[in-house]
């Protein structure tokens, strides 16, 4: 399909940058909210040195998410790909990431956030990728159009993620697979205090908000150097399992996210406490509730992933 035919709306194409001309329409307070936080987010993480970690990372984790057991096998699924989307790219090495192993197809890359123009930017050598600023929501693609649909750590951000997950499973074609990931619930004092800081965030500033989350890092940092693992009972009433935890994933799964990860260092480690913290949206789902929205949008198990952080999978439309 020729790119122009991709979208509802005209579009003009600045080299790898397109812009799409789509009536005015009214986004909720909390996207805007959510648009300012990302773009203050992801234009600040673009400068920390330890970036490349991050992206490795996310490679690999994206494999074991989407249930692919190498680069090689993700690169061999998508050969008979020809339209791929990354649907909230931030800084869009996923999206080059998928254009570098699908050099045959169109690759675009979404994202509300200022993030979409520091993508275009570094990514502006690769001739089949293309991206553009929008809400996932509605992103002005039509239906039918997408061969592979991938929307990866955000669909929990945007207003109404059942709303977002039937539009994304919409553009994919008949025959196409959509790939998503849903933060999960938790213990019930960590869902509580998370559940605050949904609707604490419009008061409280920026500024204060990094603040903060450096404050959580080097809380998780100190508790990590403590080096203490103990026996935790069940808890059933407050959602806590028992079993052996070091004391830091102790407090970060049943109470609060104080992220720490030695090898990415303080500023990566901060920009993903502040990525959980700052959003008003970050809806958490249950198994069931995930499985549901799937069923609801007659979609197809192909793979289903599921950890303490998450639930992810690939379905056929």
């Amino acid at each position: 399909m020729n790119l122009i035919d991709l979208f509802k709306y005209p579009i003009t194409v600045n080299q790898n940058f397109i812009t799409i001309n789509t009536p005015d329409n009214n986004r909720a307070s909390n996207q805007q909210q959510t648009e300012e936080i990302f773009s203050d987010k992801w234009v600040e993480a673009d400068e920390y040195q330890e970036i490349e970690k991050l992206y490795t990372f996310q490679y690999e984790w994206f494999l074991s998410l989407y249930g692919f057991e190498s680069e090689k096998a993700l690169a061999d699924y998508l050969k008979d790909k020809h339209t791929i989307i990354d649907t909230g790219c931030g800084l869009g090495y996923k999206a080059a990431w998928f254009a570098k192993l699908a050099p045959h197809a169109t690759v675009l890359g979404v994202d509300i956030s200022e993030a979409i123009h520091v993508a275009a930017k570094n990514f502006n050598t690769l001739p089949n990728l293309y991206f553009f600023k929008g809400d996932i929501a509605n992103t002005g693609i039509k239906p039918n159009s997408i061969d592979f649909t991938v929307c990866d750590q955000v669909i929990m951000h945007t207003e109404v993620p059942e709303n977002t997950f039937a539009h994304l499973s919409d553009i994919t074609k008949p025959g196409g697979a959509f790939a998503c990931y849903v933060y999960r619930k938790k213990a019930l004092p960590r869902e509580l205090i998370d559940d605050y800081f949904r609707s604490a965030t419009h008061q409280i500033p920026a500024d204060q908000m990094w603040a903060f989350s450096a404050q959580l890092t080097e809380l998780g940092k100190r508790l990590s150097e403590l080096n203490i693992s103990f026996e935790s009972p069940d808890i059933p009433l407050l959602g806590i399992k028992g079993g052996t935890y070091d004391i830091q994933r102790f407090i970060y799964w049943n109470f609060l996210k104080c992220f720490w990860k030695e090898d990415w260092g303080f500023d990566l480690s901060k920009s993903t406490n502040f990525d959980w913290y700052a959003p008003s949206n970050a809806k958490r789902f249950s198994e069931a509730e995930f499985r549901k929205m799937i069923n609801d949008n007659n979609l197809r198990i192909d793979y289903f992933h599921d950890e303490e952080a998450c639930y992810s999978g690939r379905f056929t439309k």
